[in-house]
């Protein structure tokens, strides 16, 4: 699948761009996590040198240990809240925060911290080194929006001191301190909010599984299918390799200095439709049963990605049957979720 990527798509971006990374060093915090390591995985395939920075709080040396005999690529185990570097890096791609719901409400604090001394860290040794910076943000910024789909432009409906806004608020102090070190500093940043990906590799070992990878384990096993409140809310499901595409391509973009854009799938889904969908591709006998509905979830989430689309020519190519059937494919495969290159999976 690697191939298919740089070949199909990134190599197309590349050569718009007039890019060549194989002089290029790049900085991956939480290079570990489920995006940080495809990230790693395609830029180390075409040819750049990557060090990756995760405390493995989440990230998984499985989703790396196939990286480790690259002599291109370098494994960094620490907390991106003290990290200290004398290597030059060209590009810094600040991924690392817990992402779960049921996650970081169990560790509001370094959910917090990650996000705001984390990105000031990040900050700072971009500013240091001269470089350039790319922050993952989220739809979670956006709180209960509403505006569907919803564009860059709207401000939010977040409750600043819910059990969600370690994260939510994390997420948009995290932004606020990019934009003020670029209008300070000049400094070359660019934030790509990141709505609801999912794929080979995502965590799904244990209870904080989100919605996608949780409903394929427990189908998969015919346990009951177990969904928060009526279902009826609503998310757009991106495929991570439409997701690791649309965040090189605002890396790269030099039309893209300073601008936050929104990265996400168009096709907006209920969730109790999600989890009858996931049954029916995988001819489960499983039960849809539902759960008391968490404090503060967002009713819809759907982004407008007009923005995408006009600066950098993005946008997802995967409809969310073949990225779901690709998905369970993987979990079938890999039942003890071992971590290899996505080549092995796909």
């Amino acid at each position: 699948m690697i191939d298919y990527i740089i070949k199909q798509n990134i190599g197309d971006v590349c050569k718009r761009f007039g890019h060549d990374f194989s002089s290029e060093e790049f900085l991956i915090s939480g290079g570990a996590g489920f995006i940080g390591s495809w990230l790693a995985d395609v830029l180390l395939n075409l040819g750049a040198k990557v060090t990756c920075l995760d405390n493995l709080s989440t990230g998984q040396t499985t989703n790396i240990d196939h990286l480790l005999s690259d002599s291109g690529f370098r494994f960094a185990q620490g907390d991106v809240i003290s990290y200290s570097a004398n290597e030059k890096y060209d590009y810094i791609l600040h991924l690392a925060s817990r992402a779960s719901p049921e996650e970081y409400q169990q560790h509001p604090i370094e959910t917090l911290l990650a996000n705001s001394l984390g990105s000031q860290k990040m900050l700072e040794l971009t500013r240091k080194l001269d470089s350039r910076i790319l922050y993952t943000s989220t739809s979670e910024v956006y709180g209960d929006a509403q505006v569907v789909p919803t564009p860059e432009e709207y401000w939010g409906n977040v409750n600043p001191v819910g059990p969600r806004s370690c994260y939510d608020e994390g997420k948009r102090f995290g932004e606020a301190l990019f934009m003020a070190y670029h209008r300070e500093y000049d400094l070359d940043v660019r934030v790509a909010r990141i709505f609801n990906t999912y794929g080979p590799r995502i965590r799904a070992t244990d209870s904080y599984a989100r919605a996608v990878p949780k409903f394929i384990r427990q189908a998969l096993a015919d346990k009951p299918i177990t969904v928060y409140g009526d279902g009826m809310q609503t998310r757009s499901f991106c495929y991570v390799v439409d997701t690791v595409l649309g965040i090189l391509m605002i890396l790269m973009a030099t039309n893209a200095e300073g601008e936050i854009v929104n990265i996400g799938g168009t096709q907006e889904i209920t969730v109790r439709d999600l989890a009858s969908k996931i049954k029916m591709l995988t001819q489960s006998r499983s039960e849809i049963i539902f759960n008391p509905a968490p404090a503060d979830d967002p009713k819809r989430r759907s982004p407008d990605i007009s923005k995408a689309k006009r600066l950098v020519g993005w946008a997802p190519k995967f409809v969310l049957n073949d990225g779901l059937k690709t998905t369970i494919d993987w979990f079938r495969k890999n039942p003890k979720l071992v971590g290899k290159s996505p080549s092995e999976y796909l």
